[in-house]
Parts: C-alpha cells; sequence; structure tokens
C-alpha cells in the first residue's frame, strides 16, 4: 500500500482529498499545522503528524517513508494585501517540500497551485497553462506568492529531475470547508449580505472533482505540467442566482458599477489599516471582482481525466455540510 503524504490535509481541499485517497486505499500521513483543530479528520484512519512547513526538520521527519506528497498547504490570506507571512509560507514552505521530496526521491511530488498563476481570459476566449502571469497587477502577495512557488516546482524539475505535476484549482465549493472560505459566499448570500454583484466573473468547480483529479495525478499527467483544474465560467450575476435559487433565498438584484465597487474597497482597506481589522473588500479584491476570471479545463479533462459535476452539485454539498455543522442559523 503506498503512503502519501497530504500537507494541510485539514483544510477546504485537503479534507475532501483525504477522503478520495482512502476511498483509493491509500495510506495517508497527514502533516497539518501546530495548534489547529483538525475537526474535518475526526474518525478517519490516517496518521496525523503537526509541524510547521517553515521548519524543514519538520518537513523531513513528515516526508520519511512516503512513497508520493501533495503539497496542498498555504495561506490563502489576501489581507493585508502585503504579508511577509504570506510569502514564507507559500515559497519558503515549498522550498522545504522540494528540498525533502528530491531527498527521499518520492515518486511524485504533486504541487497545488493556483489557475490565477496564468493568464485569465474571457469567456470566449478562456485562459489556459501556457500564458503568462498577469496577477501581479493586482498587488496581492497571496497570488504572486502562488505563481513564485510554482515557478520553484519548475525549475527544479528542469534542474534537478524533481517528479513533480502541478494543479492548478479556480473556485471550489463543497463540503468540509470548516474556515469557512469559499463557503463565505454561500453564507453571506443565505444571510442577504450581498446587496448586488459586479460585472466580473470566474470560474468554478467541485471541490470533490478537484480531489479527485489530484489523486489521478499521483499516476496520470506528465511531469513539469500544470493543469488548471475548473469547470463553469460564471458571471457573478450567473453564479449568485444559482446559489440563491438552491439554498432558496432572493438572489442578490443590483448590478453594482465597477467605480463604486472599487471606491468601496479603497474605503474598506483604508479603515481596516487604521482599525486594524480585516475589511470585508478591500481595494485588491474589489479590482478581482470587476474582471473576469474564466479558464479553460481541457488539459485537465484529457490528462487527469478531470470530471464535470454540475456546480450544483457543490453548491447543494457545501450549503448542506454548513447547516450541519452549524454555520446555518435557521429560525
Amino acid at each position: 500500500m503506498q503512503k502519501i503524504l497530504v500537507t494541510g490535509a485539514d483544510g477546504f481541499l485537503g479534507s475532501n482529498l483525504v477522503r478520495e485517497l482512502l476511498q483509493r486505499s491509500y495510506s495517508i500521513r497527514a502533516f497539518v499545522q501546530k495548534g489547529r483543530q483538525q475537526k474535518t479528520l475526526a474518525g478517519l484512519d490516517i496518521e496525523c503528524l503537526t509541524g510547521d512547513i517553515l521548519n524543514e526538520e519538520d518537513i523531513f521527519n513528515a516526508m520519511e517513508g512516503c512513497d508520493a506528497v501533495i503539497h496542498t498547504a498555504a495561506s490563502t490570506s489576501v489581507w493585508p494585501s502585503r504579508s511577509s507571512i504570506v510569502n514564507s509560507v507559500n515559497i519558503n514552505g515549498t522550498a522545504n517540500v522540494i528540498t525533502a521530496a528530491l531527498h527521499y526521491k518520492v515518486s511524485r511530488l504533486i504541487y497545488v497551485g493556483s489557475a490565477n498563476s496564468f493568464s485569465f481570459g474571457s469567456k470566449q476566449q478562456p485562459g489556459v497553462e501556457d500564458t503568462p502571469y498577469k496577477s501581479e497587477k493586482y498587488g496581492l502577495d497571496y497570488m504572486d506568492s502562488k505563481y513564485k512557488a510554482q515557478q520553484l516546482i519548475l525549475k527544479e524539475v528542469k534542474e534537478s529531475g524533481l517528479n513533480a505535476v502541478i494543479v492548478n484549482p479556480t473556485f471550489m465549493l463543497g463540503p468540509y470547508d470548516s474556515n469557512p472560505s469559499s463557503g463565505a459566499i454561500v453564507l453571506a448570500i443565505f444571510n442577504q449580505k450581498i446587496p448586488g454583484y459586479s460585472i466580473g466573473g470566474r470560474n468554478y468547480i467541485c471541490v470533490k472533482d478537484t480531489a479527485a483529479a489530484i489523486a489521478n495525478a499521483l499516476t496520470m499527467g506528465r511531469i513539469g505540467e500544470c493543469y488548471i483544474l475548473g469547470n463553469q465560467n460564471l458571471s457573478y450575476k450567473e453564479a449568485f442566482t444559482r446559489i440563491a435559487q438552491i439554498i432558496g433565498v432572493p438572489a442578490p438584484r443590483f448590478l453594482l458599477p465597477s467605480v463604486f465597487v472599487k471606491t468601496y474597497g479603497i474605503m474598506g482597506s483604508v479603515i481596516s489599516k487604521i482599525g486594524g481589522r480585516s475589511p470585508t473588500v478591500s481595494y485588491s479584491m474589489a479590482r478581482i471582482g470587476c474582471d473576469e476570471h474564466y479558464f479553460s479545463p481541457a488539459k485537465a479533462v484529457a490528462e487527469l481525466g478531470l470530471s464535470q459535476t454540475p456546480i450544483e452539485v457543490g453548491i447543494k454539498e457545501c450549503f448542506e455540510w454548513l447547516k450541519e455543522n452549524g454555520y446555518i442559523k435557521q429560525g
């Protein structure tokens, strides 16, 4: 039985991925951050190790005896927009994983990047894997650091023979979103906290499809290649309307002009810098919301067997899990 190390195993994607791997009879060693509650992993037949991804010794200890590693751990914080912690975790942490993977000569390292490491496009011409990074314009260390970490992986594939495949998920929806991350949008729409929508859009995918494709990448895909894991390109109006229909609430009604959205983001950033609290919408996030972040998953469908489950399934599973775990308050 192959043993797989999964970093960040208690996160949204990690929790779904671990379950997918267990269904395939892999032995799992879950590497999680010290001090974090592991409620989404409770009761699973896995080995859990706690440690710090910035501590090379912790990573070496975690990877010893493993056949392959799936590196999902990352800091996804977007406030403040510039953050030394985000850079350290996403870049230096990945460097530590690379060093250990080369040392132990693992059969495969799968790095979980971001679709934003490529050019985003329109519905007519969605972004693909051989396009340049252009999200630096947003000034977010989260996006920049994920791109830089991806470049580290590609460099070591060429120079050191690292057996690595890169997967680049889009916006995922589904169960076990305990933070919550993407589930926060579902919660906000349910609680009628989103009055309108901006002109932009993004690509959505069911998290279980993402997890299955990553598990496939242990034996499928080409070394040194990147794969966008996505499904449906939807405007925010389309996405919010689908979410509202499935969870049974009125959909956000108003198109918010870009100048209003960006001004609101500027105000949020300024107030948050003064008050020391994270903004509901920062200027960087407002700018992203006014752009079309559309991508094509065709390469992953062809080479990783990426499923294309309707996004309505992911929305429903997300909502049901949030209800079952006390995030939804119903009178």
